[in-house]
């Protein structure tokens, strides 16, 4: 009986996971939006980071990143949205296929240059994409690196190559200083491990090789 009740349950607990999310639109940049109080990567496109440059076909360098949360916002925030889940990615975000007033969120964006058509994951906006580069609309009329690109360049020597040495051996003007994780600068900590940084396995491996813990 026990056995049954728990087949049961489980049965229950995978067809319970995916939902629709409904509700008012709070943007966090171009492509995530709070979605009553749910955290929502919208499906099948990918905007630059907040913090990413681009270039002018001048060679000037221009926060595009900024300026696409801020066309993104003013264009959602507040609107109701509503969104269907496709997915979860790795940070357990919905990721999800949303409309607002009856139009694709993702479509709309790609097709206006304001986001690229994330192929790793669909293929649904690659038409979209192509026709926004053809008449150089919103982010294609820059030079401009793919969000990915410029992801996976930002986390070099973040992310440990062992995953049983995650402890960051830090070199600033403070000293040697190791960061554990949950700490406050971990995250945004890079290892350059040929000025001599490096990767801990232990505090006690820190503390011997010279290094103290950060105090945050």
């Amino acid at each position: 009986m026990f056995r049954i009740c728990l087949f049961i349950c489980v049965l229950l607990g995978a067809t319970s996971v995916a939902a629709d999310v409904t509700g008012k639109v709070r943007v966090i940049d171009g492509d995530t939006f709070d979605v009553a109080a749910q955290r929502v990567r919208i499906f099948g496109i990918d905007a630059p980071e907040s913090k990413q440059t681009c270039e002018t076909e001048q060679g000037t360098t221009w926060a595009c990143g900024a300026w696409v949360s801020a066309q993104v916002a003013a264009l959602y925030d507040g609107k109701r949205a509503i969104c269907r889940e496709e997915d979860r990615d790795r940070y357990d975000r919905i990721v999800a296929r949303c409309e607002i007033a009856g139009r694709d969120v993702g479509q709309q964006l790609v097709s206006s240059g304001l986001a690229f058509a994330y192929r790793k994951y669909s293929m649904r906006y690659d038409l979209d994409e192509k026709g926004a580069a053809v008449n150089d609309l919103g982010l294609h009329g820059s030079r401009v690196q793919r969000p990915a690109q410029y992801r996976a360049t930002q986390a070099k020597g973040r992310i440990p190559p062992n995953r049983n040495c995650v402890i960051k051996g830090n070199i600033t003007k403070s000293g040697y200083i190791y960061h554990m994780p949950g700490q406050r600068d971990y995250e945004r900590t890079g290892i350059n491990e040929a000025k001599g940084e490096r990767w801990f396995c232990s505090q006690l491996q820190a503390r011997v090789a010279g290094w103290r813990k950060a105090r945050r």
